[in-house]
Parts: structure tokens; C-alpha cells; sequence
């Protein structure tokens, strides 16, 4: 048949190629994705999610319709699930193959054939059922192709070849071995005298004589070879299993040989793309049911993002959240709007300690993230231009402690994400900074600032420094004389003393959080003033 490109991730053998030679591959690490939480709700078995990361706009529009596809026309993934496990199957009996003896090995080529036979079956099955609801490329591609495949009058014979061999080879169960013997009766030849679809019955020659059928009893021996297994030692065991492969193998040789060979060729040209498809299965299956879940618990919605050109550093979404969190909690979410524009390309985001400024921050890598695997995001509407790396600083062990060492390790990661972004890239700070006292920590998250606005990529500092957060028009000021974009704020929101996890585009005030903590918890002065007059019995 004719060499055909089929993928559920690649729209052409092009940005297949380009992917594979990392050349329109971000920079996502396996690390990115763990501190985002995507490893851990994706939960992939057969691959690491960071190598399906892509900037290819194309590329993640064709993805976008494989799931569509997915989303709405649920059989899909019914077949999917019937063919994953005889893929896995396949590549288990490949394994095997490569440790095994000759005998054993065209066997193994007969079941491969067979599994690989009952997956093209159950595939096309499921696909000629559903082909006109499909609308995505990549799932008309398969359906048509598999179709095709199953319909030809080449398929056609091999099943019918393979029912026969299959059937002379599965329906073994014994050989009957001749050995010549010299007057001495010592063996001195031997050899296969027939291949038997029935198993030999130990017997003893006084039972098969008091039974009168010697004559009609093929199958039962007069005397065991030797007690097969039994107080053998291993190399013995290992001669005489040796020993019958090679006869086994001798039996089939011409006929399976000359099968395999022939039918080989078939595989590799015609069906083995079925064992490429085996990671992209996997992902869009595994993807599938993430977006199931989101869209079933409450409160959470997602949505196909509409795509901006990556210079544009576009990033805007309506009732973000984050998956990782809506997926741990029973309770409705707290969604949140965030919008990057000119008047800000990087936030810094202030708030209370457990306020929701981490939470927020991983919203927004999540949901670039997920839109550059090609899924749907974490929001109700959103525009996003693809980054070409996503860059993470958040905090290891203990915070708010001034550790010296720590403090080294933080400057010379931050230095190393410096030097590894560019304008097209998202970066996400969370408490970076936080080893060290409040005056060298504003002072270096400053010039960090600066220096980031300066190089006019997008992101969030999310941070305790209310001093930082207060020189914002002062790093825009430094900013600006070196083109870079524009700073702006965001605080994590406290209601009637308790935190709303609401994030708000507002100038902060520190004082008005302690303020709300120090009610909440009683340790306002007047509220403290008015227990000591209890407590002394003056009243209020």
C-alpha cells in the first residue's frame, strides 16, 4: 500500500521530523511540568510528558482537533483502549523474541502476526463505526487508512494464510521420536518421526495389555523417556528443551521461515505504524480523561484556547484555576481573571502567607503548558501565544529563614534562568528570594526585575516583599530607557478577615493585611485591651 504519514500529535512527516530534531520544541523540563503538577494529574506510564511539549502553531491546532475528537465522539476512546493493551502486548513479545532460541522465535512470529492482526481488527472496527462523526484530520487519517488496510484483498489472504499456520503450529502438543539402536541397544540415531496435535498419556505396559488396546493406543507410553523435570539438574533440563526446540525448529523451518520472512515485510511496511501510534495513544487517551475531569468537577470549566502569534507574548484567560488544586478539593474552585498586556508584561503578585499567590502562578504555567500539549486550558475563555520555554523559580525547604548558602543557590538559579530566557518566554517566581533578609531580598529581586522587564519576556513574581512591590514605578522608570515591558501589581485578596483567594490588579498595602490578620485572630489592640479589662473585671 501506499507509504502514508499517520500521527494523532503531527499533522505531516515535516513537523514530526522538526519535533524529533528539537528544532520547534520548547524549553519544558520534566522538572517544569512536576512543580506545575501536570505529571502528577497527567499521569503518564510510557513516556515523560516533556517531550510532547511543542511551539508549533500547526502543531498544536491539529492537536486540538484529535481531542475534539476525543471529547465528542466518546467510541474513540472505547477503541483505543481495546487496542493499547495488544500494542503493549506487541512489544512485550518483541522483547522476548530478542532473548529467545530459533524455535521459540517463529513462534513468536506467528503471534505477533495474530495480535497484530485482532488490533488492525478491533481498530478498524471501532473507526468504520464512527467515521462520519470524525472531523479531526488525524482520526479521519487513521480511520481511512486502517479501513483500507482491513478491506484489501492482501489482508485478506494473510488471514487466511495465517488461520492455517497458526493452526498447525497452536495445535501442537507432541512429537513422536524415533532412536535407531545398534545390537547393544545403544541409541546411535534419532530423529522426529511426527508432529501431533494430541498429548502422550504416561502409562505402564501391564495397564495398557489388561486394557487389550496396545495396537489402538498411539498416545499412551509404555515408558517414560526419563522424569521430565523431576531431579534433573538444570543443565539437563536445559539440553533436553534444547534438544526439542531443534526439532521443533527443524519441523517448521521451510514453512515458517519462508512465512516469516514474507509476512515481515508486510508488517514493517503496512502495520507497524501501529506501535508508533502506541505513545500518542497513550497521551491522547490519558489527556481525554483529564479534561473529563475538569469539566465534571464543580465550578471548573475548559476551553480550547484561540492562538496568538508567539511574538505577541499574548497570555489572557477568564476564571483561571488551577487543575492540580480543583482536582484535590471536593468544594467549587475559586476561579480568577489574568490578563498580560501593555501595561503589564510581568506581575508581582503580594498577599498573605497561604493567599493563593502560588496557587495562581502555577495556574497560569499550567494553563500554558496545557496549550502547548495541544489540550484545552484550565478557563472559560482564553488567548495565548506559545512560549518557547517555561522557566520556574519556586522555593525548596524552609521559607522566610536567612540561610547564606540557600541564598547562593537561589541567585545562581535565578542567574541561570536569566541567561536561558528570551522575549517569547514565561517566567514563574514563587517566594524567590525568601532565604535572605527583607532589605537584600528586595534589593536583588530589583535588579532581577529589571533585568527580566528588560529582556521583554512575560510572567509572575509572586513574592512576601511588600517593598518590592512598592518599587514597581521605579523599576519601570530603569526599564523603560532599555525598551523593556511594562511592571504592574497584583494582590491576593482578604475579605472580612479571611482570605477569599480572589486576586485583584491593585496597588498593595501590607498594612491592611496584617490588619485583617491581627482582627481575625484577635490581636488587634483594641481587641486585646478590651480581654485585659475583662480579665481584670473593669468591663469595657
Amino acid at each position: 500500500m501506499e507509504d502514508k504519514f499517520i500521527s494523532l500529535l503531527y499533522p505531516s512527516k515535516e513537523s514530526y521530523n522538526a519535533h524529533v530534531s528539537g528544532a520547534l520544541r520548547p524549553d519544558i523540563s520534566e522538572q517544569v511540568c512536576e512543580e506545575l503538577g501536570l505529571c502528577e494529574i497527567f499521569d503518564l506510564k510510557a513516556g515523560r510528558l516533556s517531550d510532547f511539549f511543542t511551539m508549533d502553531e500547526a502543531v498544536i491546532k491539529y492537536r486540538q482537533g484529535t481531542l475534539k475528537d476525543m471529547e465528542e465522539v466518546p467510541e474513540l476512546a472505547a477503541t483505543l483502549a481495546k487496542v493499547h493493551p495488544i500494542l503493549d502486548d506487541i512489544v512485550e513479545l518483541r522483547r522476548l523474541d530478542r532473548e529467545s532460541n530459533a524455535g521459540e522465535s517463529y513462534l513468536y512470529s506467528i503471534t505477533e502476526i495474530e495480535l497484530y492482526v485482532s488490533c488492525l481488527d478491533a481498530l478498524a472496527a471501532g473507526l468504520r463505526s464512527v467515521r462520519e462523526r470524525l472531523v479531526s484530520p488525524a482520526f479521519k487519517n487513521l480511520a481511512d487508512f486502517t479501513v483500507e488496510l482491513v478491506d484489501s484483498e492482501y489482508y485478506s489472504e494473510l488471514n487466511k494464510k495465517l488461520s492455517a499456520l497458526a493452526a498447525r503450529v497452536h495445535e501442537v502438543r507432541s512429537i513422536t521420536v524415533g532412536v535407531n539402536l545398534d545390537r547393544e541397544l545403544r541409541p546411535v540415531s534419532a530423529g522426529v518421526i511426527s508432529v501431533n496435535s494430541e498429548q502422550f498419556k504416561s502409562g505402564k505396559l501391564l495397564d495398557k495389555i489388561l486394557r487389550f488396546s496396545f495396537k489402538n493406543d498411539a498416545f499412551t507410553c509404555i515408558a517414560e523417556l526419563a522424569p521430565f523435570g523431576k531431579g534433573q539438574s538444570e543443565n539437563r533440563q536445559e539440553a533436553l528443551i534444547g534438544a526439542f526446540n531443534t526439532a521443533i525448529e527443524e519441523v517448521f523451518h521451510s514453512s515458517v521461515r519462508g512465512w516469516r520472512n514474507i509476512v515481515g515485510e508486510y508488517v514493517i511496511e503496512n502495520t507497524d505504524f501501529l506501535l508508533k501510534l502506541l505513545p500518542e495513544i497513550e497521551f491522547v487517551t490519558k489527556a481525554a480523561e483529564l479534561i473529563a475531569k475538569l469539566r465534571s468537577h464543580p465550578g471548573c470549566r475548559v476551553v480550547t484556547p484561540s492562538l496568538a502569534p508567539m511574538g505577541e507574548g499574548r497570555f489572557s484567560a477568564r476564571e483561571l484555576y488551577n487543575p492540580r488544586v480543583a482536582l484535590a478539593i471536593d468544594d467549587e474552585i475559586v476561579v480568577n481573571d489574568l490578563v498580560l498586556d501593555e501595561r503589564a508584561g510581568i506581575y508581582v503578585l503580594t498577599g498573605p502567607n497561604r493567599g493563593g499567590k502560588s496557587v495562581i502562578t502555577v495556574a497560569m504555567g499550567a494553563a500554558q503548558a496545557m496549550c502547548q500539549l495541544g489540550l484545552p486550558v484550565p478557563a472559560s475563555e482564553a488567548v495565548i501565544s506559545p512560549a518557547d520555554g517555561i522557566f520556574t523559580h519556586f522555593p525548596e525547604g524552609a521559607d522566610d529563614t536567612i540561610d547564606k548558602g540557600r541564598l547562593g543557590e537561589e541567585c545562581q538559579r535565578l542567574k541561570e534562568i536569566f541567561d536561558a530566557v528570551t522575549g517569547n518566554s514565561l517566567i514563574l517566581l514563587d517566594e524567590s528570594l525568601s532565604s535572605t533578609g527583607a532589605y537584600e531580598a528586595s534589593y536583588i529581586a530589583s535588579e532581577i526585575l529589571t533585568a527580566f522587564a528588560t529582556v521583554r519576556c512575560r510572567g509572575i513574581f509572586s513574592t512576601h516583599l511588600h517593598e518590592l512591590a512598592a518599587a514597581v514605578p521605579e523599576i519601570n522608570e530603569r526599564s523603560a530607557k532599555e525598551g523593556g515591558v511594562m511592571i504592574d501589581t497584583l494582590v491576593a485578596g482578604i475579605e472580612e478577615g479571611r482570605r477569599s483567594f480572589k486576586i485583584h490588579r491593585a496597588k498593595p498595602d501590607g498594612k491592611s493585611y496584617a490588619r485583617d490578620i491581627a482582627y481575625k485572630y484577635g490581636l488587634s489592640f483594641d481587641t486585646l485591651v478590651s480581654r485585659a479589662r475583662e480579665q481584670r473585671g473593669e468591663g469595657r
